[in-house]
């Protein structure tokens, strides 16, 4: 129950930040990407201010043996830039180009406009799904 909750907090201190900060405004993002147009730079004081309590959680995190509400902790292997990632991140960042939505976003903007957030998150939900058949 303590993880659910948990979870539910995380998710809706994560869904007010993206909410408060634009970051859920498909046109605002658009905005801060168009850097050979009418840019909006406000996105990347966002960006910036989140990489403060990144910093802080990734420094307790080092020096957890193990979560609070887990055994381990479920952290991706540390790699280099693979071709892979590569790939992955210039269609990730293309689709966040085109849509002005990612992940977070997407999701929380089926509840906001769902018109508009269904086709970003059925397209995430297709590259999971093809990176699941392909990565076997």
């Amino acid at each position: 129950m303590k993880r659910v909750i948990a979870a539910l907090a995380a998710g809706a201190i994560f869904g007010a930040g993206l909410a408060l900060s634009g970051m859920a405004d498909p046109q605002r993002v658009r905005a801060f990407l168009d850097i050979f147009g009418a840019w909006d730079p406000t996105l990347a004081f966002v960006m910036g201010g989140a990489l403060a309590p990144m910093a802080i959680a990734w420094a307790i995190q080092r020096r957890m043996a193990r979560p609070i509400l887990a055994g381990v902790f479920d952290l991706p292997p540390t790699r280099g830039i693979d071709r892979p990632l590569a790939v992955g991140a210039v269609i990730f960042g293309v689709g966040w180009g085109i849509s002005g939505l990612c992940p977070g976003p997407a999701i929380a903007g089926l509840a906001l406009a769902p018109s508009h957030a269904i086709v970003a998150v059925a397209a995430m939900g297709a590259g999971m799904a093809l990176h699941r058949l392909t990565s076997r």
